[in-house]
C-alpha cells in the first residue's frame, strides 16, 4: 500500500511531524487558519519549531506542500489528526477542535482509510467521542470501512535537541492489523524507534499519564519550597544536596503552564470521576501547582515592604511572558497569574519578552508586551519569569532602583537576586 498523508493541524506538533513525513510520503499539511498556511508555504514557521531552511527544503525537495482547501487532502488514505486539547474556564476538556478536526476527516475519508489521532486526550476518547463523528459524516463503518489509530505526540516547544524523530512514540491500532500498519508508517521516519501498545486506550492512558506524573513531581518540589522558604532554607540548595542520591528524582519548583503539563491532568480527572472515581493526587497537584503564579507574586511583595517600599502604585518589570524558555509558545502560560495577582496589590506592571508576538499576547490575555526595555528607566521590582538566554546575558540588577529588589523564579541569577522561588 502506497500511503498519502494528511496532517490535519499545523501547528507545534503538526508541523515538525508533516515536514518529517514528507521526508518519505507525499504529504498535505491542512489547517483552517488561511494565515498560516500562506506563511508556512513561504518557507516560514512562526512558531520556530522548524527552520526555513528545513521547512523549505521539505517544500522545494520533498514536494511538501500545505493548504486550507478541504479538496486537496481527498485523495490521502492516511489522516494524522494534531489538533490542541484544551480546557475550558471550569478546567474541563474540550473536544471541539477534535470534534471538528474529525468532521473534516469524515467528509474526506474512504474505504480502507486510516485515520491517527495525536492529541492527548483521556482514555477512550479516539473510540468513543472522535470515530463516531468520523462514521457519522462519512457513513462509513469503523473497522469495517475505516480504521484508526493513536500515536500520541511527545513535541517538547523550543528543544532543539529532542525533536520528533529523536523520540520514541507510542502507537497503536483499533485493530493488530491496523496497529502494525501505523507502527510501520512511524518507524520509517522516528529513528528513536516506536512502542507499539496493544489497544489505543493504552496509548491515550500512557500519554495522558507521562505529563500528570511530571505535574505531580513539580507541584511536590513547590510545596517544598513554601515550606523551606517559611524555614529559611534554600531550597535548591536541598535538592542538589539530595539529588546526589543516585534514585532521587530531579525536578525544580516553578510556574507550569504550556499545552500538555498545566492541562492533561485534567482530562484524566475527569474520565476518572466519570468512573466514579474522585482522584486527590492528581487534583492536589493542580491546585498546587496553579497556585504558584499568586504565591510569586506575594513573595515579591513581601520583599518590597521588607525594603522600605511603597507597594501601591510601585513600578514592577516582569521578564518573559512564554510558558517557557527560548520558545514564543504563550499557550497556558502562568506568568499571566503572576502579572495578574501584582496589579491586584496596586503596582504598575510591565512585562518585556523578546520572544513572545506581542499581538498574540494582547489577542489571547489582554496584556501589552514591550519590544526593547527603555533606556533610562528603573524598577522598585523586578521578575525573572522565564530563562531566556537574553535574560541570563541581560545586567538585571541594573534594571532596578536603589530600594529595588530582583526575584528570580528560574534561579539563573540566584547569587544577585534578593529572593528566589
Amino acid at each position: 500500500m502506497t500511503h498519502k498523508i494528511a496532517v490535519v493541524g499545523l501547528g507545534y506538533v503538526g508541523l515538525p511531524l508533516a515536514r518529517l513525513f514528507s521526508t518519505k510520503y507525499k504529504t498535505v499539511g491542512f489547517d483552517i487558519n488561511k494565515a498560516r498556511v500562506a506563511e508556512l508555504m513561504t518557507g516560514v514557521d512562526s512558531t520556530l519549531e522548524v527552520s526555513n531552511d528545513i521547512l523549505k527544503e521539505a517544500i522545494e525537495k520533498h514536494g511538501f506542500v500545505c493548504s486550507c482547501d478541504i479538496n486537496d487532502i481527498k485523495d490521502c488514505n492516511v489522516f494524522v489528526v494534531t489538533v490542541p486539547t484544551p480546557v475550558d474556564r471550569n478546567n474541563r476538556p474540550d473536544l471541539t477542535p477534535l470534534i471538528k478536526a474529525s468532521e473534516t476527516v469524515g467528509k474526506v475519508i474512504k474505504k480502507g482509510d486510516i485515520v491517527i489521532y495525536e492529541s492527548t486526550v483521556y482514555p477512550g476518547a479516539t473510540e468513543e467521542d472522535c470515530i463516531p463523528v468520523v462514521e457519522r459524516v462519512s457513513g462509513l463503518k469503523f473497522n469495517e470501512d475505516f480504521f484508526a489509530g493513536y500515536s500520541p505526540e511527545r513535541i517538547n516547544p523550543g528543544d532543539k535537541e529532542h525533536t520528533v524523530e529523536k523520540i520514541k512514540k507510542v502507537t497503536s491500532g483499533s485493530i493488530p492489523e491496523i496497529g502494525k500498519i501505523v507502527n510501520d508508517i512511524y518507524a520509517s521516519v522516528i529513528i528513536a524507534g516506536t512502542h507499539l501498545a496493544p489497544t489505543i486506550r493504552v496509548a491515550e492512558a500512557a500519554k495522558v499519564i507521562e505529563n500528570s506524573q511530571r505535574d505531580i513531581n513539580i507541584a511536590f518540589v513547590n510545596e517544598l519550597a513554601k515550606i523551606f522558604n517559611l524555614m529559611g532554607i534554600d531550597t535548591h540548595a536541598v535538592l542538589e544536596a539530595a539529588g546526589t542520591k543516585w534514585n532521587f528524582l530531579k525536578f525544580s519548583p516553578g510556574l507550569v503552564g504550556g499545552h500538555c503539563i498545566g492541562v492533561d491532568p485534567f482530562y484524566l480527572a475527569q474520565k476518572a470521576q466519570q468512573y466514579g472515581y474522585h482522584p486527590e493526587i492528581i487534583l492536589a497537584g493542580r491546585r498546587m501547582n496553579d497556585s504558584m503564579g499568586e504565591y510569586v507574586a506575594s513573595q515579591v511583595v513581601k520583599c518590597m515592604i521588607q525594603k522600605g517600599q511603597i507597594v501601591k502604585g510601585a513600578e514592577v518589570l516582569v521578564l518573559g511572558i512564554t510558558f517557557k524558555e527560548n520558545c514564543p509558545d504563550v499557550r497556558n502560560t502562568k506568568v499571566v497569574d503572576v502579572v495578574s495577582a501584582l496589579g491586584s496589590y496596586d503596582t504598575v506592571v510591565s512585562v518585556f519578552d523578546p520572544w513572545a508576538n506581542p499581538e498574540e499576547v494582547k489577542h489571547e490575555y489582554g496584556l501589552d508586551v514591550l519590544t526593547s526595555l527603555p533606556a533610562s528607566q528603573k524598577y522598585d521590582a523586578v521578575v525573572l519569569a522565564v530563562a531566556h538566554n537574553e535574560f541570563k546575558e541581560l545586567d538585571i540588577v541594573a534594571l532596578k532602583s536603589d530600594k529595588g529588589i530582583v526575584y528570580d523564579v528560574k534561579n539563573i541569577i540566584a547569587d544577585k537576586a534578593d529572593a528566589k522561588l
